[in-house]
């Protein structure tokens, strides 16, 4: 599988979205979907200290055991779960790094990231805990989430020492605001972007249809109203039903269109996948393809005006 650079880390450009461990998936599911992944070329793990109740990184650990020097794992720390009070002060920037390496059960991090902005705590002190966990050899890259351009250009400038490498926000063909100011400062900073939401919450997998329910155990099911109101508009359905005759028209799967138009952007190092068995991983492992000047046209075309 092809690798992109994300700092000094080589990422797989499909890499695995563990919030489903210690959620759908027990132990051996994990390890499972673990060892599928890396047989198919996949290094690259992304998970969180609040997923699964923060069993996630416990699951994932025990999923690699031997075999966690062939990996990369990404993990997030700053928000609230349990008696963790969250939130990017120095102290807890620290704390918060020991506990996931407990949990995963390694010696460093290879991706730390800070879930979320915090606006109670100068971004100047935040990066220079982290930079003092990479100079420890805790963590070999940092990154961020839900950062807008502008929070980015203010960590730019907001210290020496270790930079964020990578921004992971939502992103896909039925969601492109990214491409507005995002792109321009990742370009400026020589960051890389991780897409979360790739698949537009189960959209983009070719089981929706415009006017029929909801398909069982559907995600969009489980979101609050009015994120379902977005996502089931009929500006978003009239994009998918296109999205579905683009696909029958170039014998190309929803889920490879989704995932290559990603990965055609520069910008884009890695698209995170959930999976809740091998055969979703295989799937996805397999559903990379290079896209022609004319249909990614054709794909930009029909989505434009659906990030609203």
């Amino acid at each position: 599988m092809e690798r992109r650079a994300l700092g000094d880390l080589e990422v797989s450009v499909v890499g695995i979205g563990c919030n489903n461990f210690g959620i759908r998936l027990d132990q051996a599911a994990t390890t499972a979907v673990v060892d599928a992944a890396i047989d198919r070329g996949i290094n690259f793990f992304d998970t969180a200290d609040i997923y699964g109740g923060s069993d996630s990184e416990r699951l994932l650990g025990r999923a690699l055991g031997p075999r966690r020097s062939e990996v990369l794992i990404a993990t997030k720390f700053g928000a609230t779960y349990d008696d963790e009070p969250g939130g990017a002060s120095p102290a807890y920037v620290r704390h918060a790094c020991l506990r996931s390496l407990e949990r995963l059960g390694t010696e460093w991090i290879d991706l730390y990231q800070l879930h979320m902005p915090d606006d109670s705590v100068p971004l100047a002190e935040t990066l220079g805990a982290l930079d003092e966990l990479v100079s420890e050899g805790l963590v070999r890259e940092i990154g961020c989430s839900n950062f807008t351009a502008a929070q980015l250009r203010e960590a730019r400038a907001a210290a020496p020492g270790a930079k964020f490498v990578s921004v992971q926000n939502q992103y896909s063909l039925l969601w492109r605001e990214p491409e507005a100011e995002l792109f321009a400062e990742l370009d400026a900073q020589h960051a890389g972007l991780l897409p979360y939401y790739p698949l537009a919450n189960g959209l983009l997998t070719g089981k929706y249809r415009k006017g029929e329910p909801l398909p069982e155990g559907a995600r969009l099911a489980l979101l609050p109203a009015e994120r379902t109101a977005h996502w089931l508009s009929e500006n978003v359905l009239d994009t998918v039903e296109e999205l579905r005759r683009i696909s029958t028209d170039e014998g190309i799967e929803m889920l490879s269109l989704a995932f290559s138009w990603l990965l055609s952007h520069a910008q884009v190092s890695s698209v995170i996948a959930g999976a809740s068995n091998p055969d979703q991983v295989r799937a996805n492992a397999a559903s990379v393809r290079e896209l022609d000047a004319a249909l990614i046209a054709r794909l930009d075309a029909a989505t434009r005006g659906t990030s609203t």
